[in-house]
């Protein structure tokens, strides 16, 4: 049984160590781009987009920031940052862990794509009440979620990082509950090399 809470106590380092080994391979093909664009839709032009995890904004924030969209970027690596500030100048970055999030806007978007399953299971309880109070008022949220509540871990570079998810209907009833007036989950999402993604829409006004 793999030493979860070692294994999680170290993936920021990790990834902050293999950043440069990360980024040149990270795949750029832009197969989020559909689910990126439904996160979009029906939102100001421009929008404000809050990119939770964003890395070095390869290609998801450049793909956002290159529609003119106003992008602000979080990520608990000083080096994937560094790498975000080179590839999107106009764009606003913060080096913050997601456990410690303290962000002072709202966004008409917020997304986080392969980001706050690095958080345990009851930091993600957590932390969804703060993505709400985030979405401003008719605003979407967007994460990549497992597919049940677990722990587990894969790999960033041949380095081994910690991975948890909530069971998708939770994340739907607590969603919905905070406000969202649509929130669906698609798994195993051929197009994106199977994730599992939830979309939530319309956030209401609180």
């Amino acid at each position: 049984m793999p030493d979860f809470s070692d294994i999680k106590s170290r993936t920021n380092a990790t990834y902050d160590r293999v950043a440069s080994h990360w980024d040149a391979g990270r795949n750029t093909d832009l197969h989020e781009r559909p689910w990126i664009d439904r996160l979009l839709a029906g939102l100001p032009a421009p929008a404000s987009v809050l990119d939770l995890g964003c890395g070095s904004a390869r290609p998801i924030g450049q793909y956002i920031a290159s529609l003119g969209h106003t992008l602000t970027g979080v990520d608990a690596s000083p080096a994937m940052l560094a790498l975000a500030r080179q590839r999107v100048p106009a764009a606003m970055f913060h080096e913050m862990d997601l456990t410690a999030l303290d962000l002072r806007d709202t966004f008409d978007a917020v997304l986080s794509w392969d980001g706050t399953f690095h958080l345990s299971v009851a930091e993600q309880r957590t932390l969804l009440p703060k993505l709400a109070a985030l979405t401003a008022p008719c605003g979407n949220l967007l994460l990549t979620i497992g597919y049940g509540e677990s722990e587990t871990t894969g790999t960033v570079a041949g380095q081994t990082v910690y991975h948890a998810s909530l069971d998708p209907d939770e994340y739907i009833q607590t969603l919905t509950h905070l406000g969202f007036e649509t929130v669906t989950c698609t798994a195993n999402d051929p197009d994106t090399h199977g994730h599992h993604i939830i979309l939530a829409t319309n956030k209401t006004a609180v």
